[in-house]
C-alpha cells in the first residue's frame, strides 16, 4: 500500500439506489478510497454478481474489503458450530476474492469460561485449516481476525499477533475503538496507540505496518467493555490520538469507519489525518 486510505464499512447511508455496486461508485464521489463488505448476516452477493463489482472497484479505484459473519465462534464447545463457522468464513472470503476484496475480517470467538490457551488453539487449529483449503483454490485473501470489545470474546491485540505470527495468509485487523472498550477505557492514550503499533512492527515486521487493516468508530462501553457504537465526537475515544500514531509510524493499509454515520466519520478521520 502506498498510502493510508479511508472508507465505510459498507454502502455509504447516501448512496442514490442504495446497492452495492452504487456504493462503490459513491464512495469515489465522496472522495474515499475503500469501501468494506459487510457479509456480517449473510454473504449477500452471489458468484454472478461478484465480478461486476470488482469492475466497478478497479474502474473507480475503490480499494475493497469484507466483514465476515457475526456467527462464527471458532472455539465452540460443539464441533458442529465449529465445523459451521469455518464454513462461513470460507463463503464470505471466495465471494469477497471474486469481488476483488484484498481482505477479509471476522469476530474468531469466544472464551466461554474454557482456558484462555485451549481457547487459542482451537482458534489457531480453525483458522489454519481454513487457509490451507483457500491455499488449494488459490485465494490469496489475507485472513484477519479482529481485536474484539468485550473480556469474554476472544481477541486481544496479543492474540491476534501472535496467530497472525503463527500462521501463513493471516494478519490483524485492528479496531482500536474495541481495544479502548475492552480495557474499559484505560488505553486511550497517544503512548498507549504507539505500544500496538511497536508490537506489530516488532512481532510482524515493517511490512505489515504498510498493509493494515483498521477499524475506528466513537464506541460507548460499560463496565464489562463494548456496548454500542457512536458517533467518533459522541465518544471519549480518542480517535485523534490513533491518528497521530499512524502517522508517526508511516502506517499505510486501509481504515474502515464503523460509526453510525459511516462516510461523515470516514470523511471526519480522512480530512484529520491530512492535516497532521
Amino acid at each position: 500500500m502506498k498510502k493510508l486510505l479511508f472508507g465505510t464499512a459498507g454502502i455509504p447511508i447516501s448512496t442514490p439506489d442504495r446497492n452495492t455496486l452504487n456504493g462503490v461508485e459513491h464512495v469515489r464521489t465522496l472522495g474515499l478510497d475503500c469501501m468494506e463488505l459487510e457479509f456480517v448476516h449473510s454473504v449477500n452477493i452471489s458468484k454472478e454478481k461478484a465480478p461486476l463489482i470488482k469492475a466497478a472497484a478497479e474502474k473507480h479505484n475503490v480499494f475493497l474489503t469484507c466483514h465476515g459473519q457475526y456467527f462464527i465462534n471458532l472455539s465452540s464447545l460443539e464441533v458442529e458450530k465449529i465445523e459451521a463457522s469455518k464454513q462461513r468464513i470460507l463463503n464470505a472470503a471466495r465471494i469477497a476474492n471474486l469481488c476483488g476484496a484484498k481482505s477479509m475480517t471476522f469476530h474468531a470467538g469466544f472464551y466461554m469460561k474454557q482456558d484462555p490457551e485451549e481457547v487459542y488453539q482451537k482458534i489457531k487449529k480453525g483458522v489454519k485449516e481454513v487457509v490451507e483449503i483457500l491455499k488449494k483454490e488459490k485465494n490469496p485473501i489475507l485472513i484477519r481476525p479482529e481485536t474484539t470489545g468485550k473480556a469474554t470474546q476472544w481477541g486481544t491485540v496479543e492474540e491476534i499477533v501472535r496467530l497472525s505470527k503463527e500462521v501463513d495468509q493471516v494478519l490483524p485487523c485492528i479496531d482500536f475503538s474495541h481495544v479502548y472498550a475492552r480495557s474499559i477505557g484505560k488505553i486511550n492514550s497517544l503512548d498507549d496507540f504507539r505500544q500496538i503499533l511497536k508490537l506489530i512492527e516488532k512481532e510482524l515486521g515493517r511490512k505489515v505496518l504498510d498493509n493494515m487493516h483498521i477499524h475506528l468508530s466513537g464506541i460507548y462501553h460499560g463496565e464489562k467493555g463494548e456496548r454500542h457504537h457512536l458517533t467518533l465526537k459522541e465518544s471519549d475515544f480518542n480517535y485523534s490520538a490513533v491518528l497521530k500514531a499512524l502517522k508517526e509510524f508511516d502506517c499505510k493499509g486501509i481504515v474502515i469507519s464503523e460509526s453510525p454515520v459511516i462516510e461523515k466519520d470516514a470523511l471526519l478521520l480522512q480530512k484529520e489525518f491530512n492535516s497532521l
